[in-house]
């Protein structure tokens, strides 16, 4: 067997929270084993990367909007952060508009706006011309308009390449440097299990066999965490997959610009959303579906990508009259209170040493992106934020069950001796 490769960290999983942790951990001066056979593939590529703490507060998910709102204020420091690599992130700062088709879409986006004033939340009502002089595009007919200053975007594609870009900014000479992957960080394969010695976790095994050696190891896989080798005995991970058909079309050049900020709809009590991007294209979504289709594939839906066109034309007319380019649909994880896993396992008393998880993100992985990767570099340095405890790894695990103990797998010593 070859002999392991050596990181302080590795990082399961390059989604968008993944790179977001690995980018933080690097910025610390660790060197950081990013392990993942093709990068922000799954629903990073899809995501349209809404960054709305406003808008995405939903009924009896409140308990979410403390952690979207700091990671929303961290999203400048986050982005400035990037600054270097040659390539932008598509950061946008401009208010979200949220608006109604019809009076019962205007009862329940007036109805929501109730609930987001209670939590302390601006949305403004628009008069209806002051919203078409702002989006001449919409259309006449819309019954209702807000704006949600603090609902702002990113271009998930372009971060996710932005980060990539600044992994690899170093040389063999820094300390940074893990010898074995390419370009000193990156491993092009998929996490087969954990490895532990005694009762902490110090690396994983890879598809391909290869053994990666880790102070600490994060699991951030999305999905596939919960059917990663090795996960300390007892621990439940329920994560399902929740699919959503993301369509991408470019705007004719006399139409540009179609849109200047995200426009959130509500059309006879089915949402959908409409996102501008600086490259003259729009992204619309979402459907939200947990069937699968085609035995979990990534299979896009006929009467999903009719919905999202229909709905999103009631709201602007003018899409009718652009090109799709792209259908896309991805699973994001969920969980059965829709807030992530993340955190140690067995915190804060009898923890797992070694181990890390951050997955579980659903609609919010973009968002919550910065605010993953302060909680996760914390925890390396050994600091916990209490704020976050209620969103540890284990919450839906057995009570007691969970000390801090491993299941009997190869650790990386054993395995080195039989190899």
């Amino acid at each position: 067997m070859a002999e392991a490769i050596e990181a302080d960290v590795a990082v399961i999983g390059a989604g968008v929270v993944g790179l977001g942790i690995a980018h933080r951990i690097r910025a610390t001066g660790r060197s950081v084993a990013l392990i993942d056979p093709n990068p922000a593939s799954g629903a990073t590529f899809a995501a349209a990367g809404m960054l709305a703490p406003v808008s995405e507060l939903h009924y009896q998910e409140e308990d979410l909007l403390e952690l979207m709102l700091e990671s929303s204020r961290l999203w400048p420091t986050f982005v400035s952060g990037l600054s270097g690599t040659g390539v932008t992130t598509g950061y946008s700062t401009t208010s979200t508009l949220a608006v109604g088709a019809d009076a019962a879409d205007r009862r329940a986006l007036a109805d929501l706006r109730s609930v987001q004033q209670a939590a302390g939340l601006t949305v403004e009502p628009l008069m209806l011309r002051d919203a078409r002089q702002r989006e001449p595009l919409l259309s006449p007919g819309i019954s209702c308009a807000f704006d949600i200053p603090a609902d702002h975007q990113v271009d998930p594609r372009r971060l996710a390449e932005c980060i990539l870009a600044g992994l690899a900014a170093h040389t063999p000479s820094d300390a940074t440097w893990v010898p074995g992957a390419s370009r000193g960080f990156q491993l092009a394969a998929a996490a087969r299990r954990l490895l532990w010695e005694g009762d902490r976790v110090v690396g994983a095994e890879l598809s391909t066999g290869q053994v990666v050696a880790a102070r600490e190891t994060v699991l951030a896989n999305g999905l596939a965490a919960a059917a990663t080798g090795g996960l300390p005995e007892d621990l439940h991970l329920p994560l399902r997959p929740v699919y959503g058909d993301i369509l991408r079309l470019r705007v004719p050049k006399d139409l540009r610009p179609l849109l200047t900020s995200t426009v959130r709809g509500m059309v006879r009590g089915v949402p959908v959303y409409i996102v501008p991007r600086e490259d003259g294209t729009v992204v619309i979504g979402a459907t939200q579906r947990e069937d699968g289709l085609s035995t979990g594939s990534n299979a896009v839906s006929a009467g999903g990508v009719y919905q999202l066109l229909r709905d999103a034309q009631v709201l602007v007319p003018a899409v009718g009259e652009l090109e799709l380019i792209e259908v896309t649909a991805r699973a994001r994880p969920g969980t059965p209170d829709n807030a992530p896993l993340l955190g140690r396992v067995g915190a804060p008393d009898g923890a797992v040493r070694g181990l890390i998880i951050a997955t579980g993100f659903f609609r919010h992985g973009v968002l919550l992106t910065p605010i993953a990767a302060q909680i996760v570099a914390g925890l390396l340095d050994g600091s916990a934020d209490d704020r976050w405890v209620r969103f540890r790894p284990d919450r839906f695990s057995p009570q007691g069950a969970l000390a801090g103990r491993g299941i009997p797998t190869p650790s990386i010593a054993s395995t080195k001796e039989t190899a």
